[in-house]
């Protein structure tokens, strides 16, 4: 009787090392901040671990690399923008998109309030800065052409942002985030002016997704199901008690700054996905736009690349 309580802790003991060792590698889409607050909540908080995951998070050299690093299976999961994904499986690229963090779009045409600027015919004759060539700069010539703004010139100011408008260098930015460099020019006491993608003209989409390879998702769908419902419980999490979840993104990132964040995370709160379903209404409409503005030069077939369950499939 004693050998054989003793097998069979053994083999529990077994079973739950082997749950808690599948390790799942999450590159982000850049350095760990707010917008990852739920996925920081989801680990540290044991939803990831309570679904047998080892969830481990990973920083880019570069914005571009997490969803090649995805596709090539060098990494797990990946955090991508929804636009970029649209490119890259144009592309050739194969990755399908699994999850979802962020649900609207946090890039805006940003300017300064004091310019005289009130709505998108105001940047008529103006000079416009963009961030992430290839993307950013077709989605400025959308926004303008939608809304008939013509005699403007595009600069590409990368990521200074908030130096280019302090600056006068550009009247205004396409790509600025809204949760980000808007708050960043409060605290410098300007006043930030922002014209939303989604209410001019551009498809509301999902901001930040969660891609993998069509192999993982193939070959292990019981983690993708187990990530999702962990990274969902992480969202709900945030949502409901979004305080003790700061603290806790900010005890996993040290390095952040908590009074600045803060501010950027309350303006993030809203944007949050507080569910998993991909819209394939949604991301067709994204695929049409992207296709129409020669963001991509073929169409795509959106659920060629999502991931919908049968029970997604359901009204």
């Amino acid at each position: 009787m004693k050998k054989l309580l003793t097998a069979v802790f053994l083999l529990f003991l077994s079973a739950a090392s082997c749950m808690a060792s599948q390790t799942v590698s999450v590159m982000l889409d850049w350095v760990p901040n707010v917008d990852h607050v739920p996925l920081f909540v989801a680990r540290d908080q044991g939803f990831f671990r309570a679904e047998g995951l080892d969830v481990r998070f990973l920083t880019p050299s570069d914005t571009t690399d997490a969803l090649k690093l995805a596709a090539s299976g060098k990494v797990d999961l990946a955090v991508g923008y929804a636009p970029q994904v649209i490119v890259a499986v144009a592309e050739g690229l194969p990755v399908t998109v699994v999850g979802r963090l962020i649900e609207h779009p946090l890039s805006v045409v940003l300017f300064l309030g004091d310019k005289g600027i009130t709505s998108p015919k105001d940047l008529e004759g103006k000079r416009i800065g963009y961030t992430v060539p290839g993307v950013m700069d077709v989605l400025l010539d959308a926004f303008l052409g939608i809304n008939d703004v013509r005699n403007t010139s595009f600069v590409n100011v990368g990521f200074s942002i908030v130096q280019s408008l302090a600056s006068g260098q550009v009247d205004a930015v396409m790509g600025g985030f809204r949760n980000v460099e808007a708050v960043e020019l409060e605290r410098l006491g300007m006043k930030p002016g922002t014209f939303p993608l989604e209410e001019w003209g551009i498809p509301d989409y999902d901001e930040l997704v969660l891609v993998g390879s069509p192999a993982l998702v193939k070959a292990q769908p019981g983690v993708i199901r187990a990530f999702r419902r962990g990274l969902e419980r992480g969202i709900l999490e945030t949502l409901e008690h979004p305080v003790s979840s700061f603290a806790m993104y900010l005890k996993s990132v040290p390095e952040a700054q908590k009074d600045a964040e803060q501010e950027l995370f309350l303006k993030t709160l809203s944007f949050y996905a507080p569910n998993q379903r991909l819209e394939p209404a949604r991301w067709k409409a994204l695929a049409d736009f992207a296709l129409e503005w020669k963001l991509i030069r073929k169409p795509v077939d959106v659920r060629s690349f999502l991931w919908i369950e049968e029970v997604e499939k359901t009204p």
